[in-house]
């Protein structure tokens, strides 16, 4: 028999210590595969969202509840600001380009944005059918909206009150689906985009008459570098804007959100070691158990190299299934999270999706088999044969 065929033999004899020695490592794995793949996929979407935006200027208020609001569409925005005043800043000499937001309503919980055609341009979306809104009232869906809310060219549908479900229906001011855009991997795709005169339309019932029209927010890019340095400035120097850089309010909430995904980490590790410490014991316990049947064998030839190479070989099976099975489990954990997230209408995270970093995380789970086996492998291979057929 060969020597993995020996492991396994003696592996399969012990089904409830190999059991748990499993599961330790698989659950150690699994939650580092979970904190690995959702960073990497929400630090990926995040940075598409905000590629090619360098500024948000809206009200003031939390410069990272903005940045949420306007690019990434998470948060309720800070307020509106007045028409004139966004005008006047996209203008300026240091903006290249503007794109302006109106927000306010949702459709089933997928936002209504009023904007102009710059904003699908900005993130290269194409119409799949249909076309894009070109009079007010007139809307064209996200790919995710118009699958998940059922919604086909030349249907009509009425916006609710707020950001979420529960808000008072617009009734008398009906959309009408002109266009559904190709799915994009983007924040679009999660939005009912629109024209900013159609948001007004909506909300000026009840207002006063002749009420300063406002925006939510623009979305600014850079004419130069030197605009860096001096627009943020500008802005936030106004009475009623605030400037909001999406790259360093990213990183800031990676930050923040990373003293959690640090503590999750740490527990992975915890579980692995507790493993390798388990599977240390077992090993260990196992050569006391088979001291007679590795003496039987090095009288029949087996030289004590070989014997070492069998109890580095069991630690290693077990390192080896034991990773897979965890990174099977945390792919299925993270596919679980992106089915929760798409529910509730959030960038969502695919269980499919694969890391290289994962190799790594492999080679560890195989690296505490080999230490948990090495004192194990070591005292079988310096073994004394005699002692132990005599006491047979």
């Amino acid at each position: 028999m060969t020597l993995a065929g020996l492991s396994l033999a003696y592996l399969r004899a012990r089904p409830l210590a190999t059991a748990l020695n499993l599961l330790l490592l698989a659950l150690g794995v699994a939650t580092i595969t979970v904190l690995i793949l959702v960073t990497a996929q929400l630090e990926n979407r995040m940075g598409r969202d905000a590629r090619g935006i360098d500024l948000v200027a809206g009200a003031k208020g939390s410069p990272m509840q903005l940045v949420l609001s306007a690019v990434f569409h998470l948060d309720a925005p800070t307020g509106n600001i007045p028409l004139a005043e966004a005008n006047a800043l996209a203008k300026q000499r240091f903006v290249k380009k503007a794109i302006p937001l109106a927000l306010g309503d949702s459709y089933k919980s997928f936002r209504i944005v009023g904007s102009n055609h710059e904003y699908p341009a900005h993130y290269g979306a194409r119409v799949a059918d249909g076309r894009l809104w070109s009079a007010p009232m007139e809307a064209t869906l996200g790919a995710e909206v118009a699958a998940r809310a059922k919604l086909a060219v030349g249907a009509k549908f009425a916006g609710a009150h707020g950001l979420g479900e529960g808000g008072d229906e617009h009734e008398n001011e009906p959309y009408q689906v002109v266009g559904v855009l190709a799915p994009t991997g983007t924040v679009i795709d999660r939005l009912i985009l629109t024209s900013v005169e159609s948001v007004w339309e909506v909300h000026e019932h009840g207002a006063p008459a002749g009420a300063p029209k406002e925006l939510t927010a623009l979305l600014i890019q850079y004419a130069s570098p030197l605009a860096a340095a001096m627009l943020p400035r500008m802005v936030n120097a106004s009475s009623s804007l605030q400037a909001a850089s999406p790259a360093y309010e990213s990183a800031r909430l990676f930050r923040m959100i990373g003293v959690g995904v640090d503590v999750l980490r740490a527990f992975g590790v915890v579980l692995m070691l507790a493993a390798g410490l388990s599977v240390f014991i077992a090993l260990l316990n196992a050569l006391e158990e088979r001291r007679y049947d590795l003496a039987v064998m090095r009288m029949l030839g087996a030289t004590p190299a070989r014997l070492m190479g069998l109890m580095l070989l069991e630690g290693s099976l077990l390192a080896v299934a034991g990773g897979i099975a965890g990174l099977g489990l945390g792919h299925l954990m993270t596919e679980a999270l992106g089915a929760a997230l798409r529910q509730a209408q959030q960038a969502a995270v695919s269980g499919w999706a694969w890391s290289d970093e994962e190799w790594w995380l492999l080679a560890a789970s195989l690296g505490v088999g080999i230490l948990a086996a090495l004192i194990p492998a070591w005292r079988a291979y310096r073994s004394d044969v005699a002692p132990v057929l005599a006491e047979g």
